[in-house]
């Protein structure tokens, strides 16, 4: 890795776990600059747009990451409900290593935050859900599912999943997680024996 793409992925690394641990608005760019360890000239080279730039780039970059791990689950596992389970169980464990602090659900930050900074950082969130409702709702289609079933499953799936998460985080304690994977896993495959 070259030493600008390098300090381009500190900053970003750096400020998206600013972002979603304190917020938005409680983050600066020098805070951001300091615990990145890199030059100041480095961010503006950047992100000459500064902070909304960067959130926008932080966004991206969670969601590819999110979307990777989806198609890495689902290709692990026979039935897209086993996959779903897989991921929630994977990511209350996360939630539990980290001590429940430093780990906000996308989905609060994008609601509470992004939308009331910006119209491109709120379209850039509901292109994040969107993408993730497509890829469940993809391989539940591939499990036989019929396309609005399909969709409206993976709605319920991610409402339910970032719901249990901000449970999770706020009693810290992962079962609420847990109960929402296993009962979201039997949904799915009651969905898929009455297609």
């Amino acid at each position: 890795m070259s030493e600008k793409s390098n300090a381009r992925d500190l900053i970003v690394g750096t400020a998206a776990r600013l972002f979603f641990s304190q917020g938005y608005h409680a983050t600066g760019l020098n805070q951001i600059i300091k615990e990145s360890n890199t030059p100041k000239g480095s961010l503006y080279h950047y992100f000459p747009k500064g902070k909304e730039e960067l959130a926008l780039e932080c966004i991206q970059s969670a969601n590819a990451h999110i979307l990777q791990r989806f198609e890495e689950i689902f290709a692990a596992h026979e039935t897209t409900a086993e996959g779903i389970r897989q991921f929630i169980y994977e990511t209350a464990n996360e939630a539990e290593a980290c001590g429940y602090t430093g780990f906000l659900p996308f989905s609060f930050w994008a609601a509470v935050e992004t939308s009331c900074i910006s119209q491109q950082l709120r379209t850039a969130s509901q292109n994040v859900f969107a993408g993730w409702q497509d890829i469940i709702a993809r391989h539940l289609m591939l499990d036989g599912i019929g396309e609005e079933k399909a969709r409206e499953t993976a709605l319920l799936v991610i409402s339910l999943m970032e719901g249990a998460l901000i449970i999770t985080l706020t009693n810290q304690d992962k079962q609420p997680m847990l109960t929402a994977a296993d009962y979201l896993s039997v949904v799915a495959k009651n969905v898929q024996q009455h297609q």
